[in-house]
């Protein structure tokens, strides 16, 4: 048995919980109708939804719209299989608001829960990344919920990443989770 199936059997129920949520989803992978147009609807940095100018307070609304959300280069969308509206995307459409983690047999996994109610395991199908490109005192913790599309890390789930980080002798602050290891920053 290879590491990456002996890790996959030892955190079966928390890979079989993500993969449930994933299969109650609509297969808006499927469905390439034409551009019906834009709507004023905006996620904002903290994953609010807001609708012309006021934000949606209805939880299944938000949810609902999440699972017909669709990425196209560095454009969001809205589909169905027969419509397709562009919204805009302030930086990530999923904001992650919770972390924990598992060990199990000297292993672990990170386990991370959007403010939709997903959940997400930390592992080589959902990388974790700290986009960096407006300086080292910019980090921005990113991990790709599904379908290529990101998921902003809170701070406070971003420090409790780094809490739980092991340094590596590169100089980089790394997290295990699922066998991989990803690089939270460098430090000083």
């Amino acid at each position: 048995m290879t590491t990456t199936q002996s890790l996959e059997y030892l955190f079966a129920d928390l890979l079989a919980r993500q993969e449930k949520d994933s299969a109650k989803l609509p297969p808006v992978h499927l469905w390439d109708p034409p551009k019906s147009g834009d709507m004023d609807l905006v996620v904002d940095r903290e994953g609010r939804w807001i609708h012309e100018g006021g934000e949606i307070k209805r939880e299944r609304l938000v949810k609902l719209f999440s699972t017909i959300l669709k990425r196209e280069g560095e454009d969001y969308f809205l589909v169905t299989p027969v419509e397709k509206w562009q919204i805009k995307v302030d930086f990530a459409p999923f904001y992650i608001i919770a972390a924990s983690r598992e060990v199990r047999d000297s292993q672990q996994a990170i386990i991370l829960a959007t403010s939709t109610a997903e959940t997400i395991v930390i592992s080589a199908e959902n990388p974790l990344w700290v986009d960096d490109s407006k300086g080292p005192d910019y980090p921005v913790p990113l991990i790709t919920v599904r379908d290529n599309l990101p998921g902003l890390l809170s701070r406070t789930v971003f420090y409790q990443l780094i809490e739980w980080g092991q340094p590596n002798n590169d100089g980089g602050l790394y997290i295990d989770s699922m066998g991989q290891k990803f690089l939270l920053g460098m430090m000083d």
